[in-house]
């Protein structure tokens, strides 16, 4: 797909599956996903019976960023909560400690391109796969894990994208709960969203790109609730 309309017209059409998957984890507990071919939007279940507990997934974009990500990594830390770091690139060529500080905490590492450019469906096949493949390359050369797993920029989904995903060996993840954090709203609306996160449902946030004092606070808040209401966390 190359006609930027197009590919708009595409990214609000996956907007609406996300919702409807949303509301059918609600009610079949998230086994039966709507395209078995599409991005997860939820933790896969990891056990045969419908008892099954799963974790709930906290996942981080468009960093390493040198002031954001050390705060958050602090605050993850003192939560016991480890998480997925959907990292940009030409971020992590800039920043390769913070990706080498990531993996020694415990937390894992996914792809989100190398520039970010949006609408990514609108981009040729070929620079869809050196989007991805320059990151893959970064950050396996920087710390010597390969990324397992993708996220499109703002979730620009498309037949072409999920393939040129899955060619190179990559799970695409979009994402169940959203605050909205790059905006960035209020502490306490970013807190009250990610506190509404239920089992098995992906969380996401943002460590990059902007100010996210709101989204380091809201965390610190959010991640203190689910804690004490029991819920798991666990990276991808």
């Amino acid at each position: 797909m190359t006609d930027p309309l197009s590919a708009h017209v595409a990214q609000a059409a996956w907007s609406l599956v996300r919702r409807a998957e949303t509301w059918r984890a609600g009610a079949t507990g998230g086994r039966r996903p709507l395209f078995a071919r599409g991005p997860l939007f939820h933790v896969p279940a990891g056990g045969p019976g419908p008892g099954v507990t799963r974790p709930v997934a906290l996942t981080v974009d468009d960093g390493p960023d040198p002031r954001w990500t050390p705060r958050l990594l602090d605050v993850l830390d003192a939560h016991g909560v480890r998480a997925t770091f959907f990292v940009i690139g030409e971020r992590a060529a800039r920043h390769p400690e913070l990706l080498r500080r990531l993996l020694a905490a415990g937390h894992t590492i996914g792809n989100h391109t190398y520039g970010h450019p949006q609408p990514f469906a609108a981009l040729p096949t070929a620079l869809l796969r050196e989007e991805i493949r320059r990151t893959q390359h970064v950050v396996s050369e920087e710390t010597g894990f390969t990324p397992t797993f993708f996220r499109a920029p703002a979730g620009g989904w498309s037949r072409t994208v999920l393939g040129a995903v899955r060619d190179q060996g990559l799970v695409p993840v979009d994402w169940s709960v959203d605050p909205k954090d790059w905006r960035p709203p209020p502490a306490a609306r970013i807190a009250r969203i990610v506190a509404s996160a239920r089992h098995g449902d992906i969380v996401l946030c943002h460590d990059g790109g902007g100010d996210r004092s709101g989204t380091i606070a809201a965390l610190d808040t959010a991640l203190g609730r689910l804690l004490r209401r029991g819920t798991v966390f666990a990276p991808l």
